[in-house]
């Protein structure tokens, strides 16, 4: 039936018409299809990540910016105690077709320098339903460590805008802060990541 409108002269721009609205009603409505086609922006380059070389003049995460966290066992940890490591924070949610997109590079990024004693990743799910978010993560065979935030997040840390990636140098000073998706699996990037060791 479908073939025969597409095929049709008199019916063909009828016909493409529903196509694309169906299309895009699909793009609309499913969230692994948002993040898919993100995901194919972020391959060309489009949302590279960059440390600026002046960001280590930020203000020190003092007490009243840090936070409470937990890991998947219940261990809770504040951002103060990590002072002297480089913390990489990123705040994502499993309904997020941006968080979803970025995942991958983030995945890669943290399977990369995972060993390296001198970084922390702080992957922190917003999702209401820890389930939900930990099975996420397993049946997509992403590696990353599941937290949760134990407690409010400073807004000067965390608005509310997912993704949002912030990292810290060692003096905990706040050397990145990008609300939105981003490729942080880049060459550019995990140097500039060292850089901060």
């Amino acid at each position: 039936m479908i073939y025969k409108l597409i095929h049709s002269k008199k019916n063909g721009k009828t016909a493409g018409n529903i196509l694309f609205f169906m299309l895009l009603l699909f793009f609309v409505f499913s969230v692994d299809a948002r993040s898919w086609v993100l995901r194919q922006l972020m391959t060309v380059g489009l949302f590279n990540a960059k440390i600026e070389e002046n960001a280590q003049v930020g203000h020190p995460l003092r007490n009243d910016l840090s936070f409470s966290f937990s890991d998947a066992d219940g261990k809770e940890m504040t951002t103060a105690d990590l002072k002297g490591k480089v913390v990489f924070l990123n705040f994502w949610a499993t309904w997020c077709p941006p968080c979803r997109a970025e995942m991958p590079s983030l995945n890669e990024l943290y399977n990369t320098l995972k060993d390296d004693d001198r970084i922390i990743f702080l992957f922190i799910s917003e999702d209401e339903d820890s389930v939900k978010a930990i099975n996420y993560l397993q049946k997509n065979g992403f590696d990353i460590p599941f937290i949760t935030r134990s407690g409010n997040v400073p807004s000067r840390i965390f608005s509310g805008t997912l993704p949002t990636t912030i990292v810290l140098n060692k003096e905990g000073r706040v050397v990145l802060k990008h609300e939105g998706i981003a490729n942080y699996n880049t060459a550019e990037f995990r140097q500039q990541l060292k850089n901060l060791f």
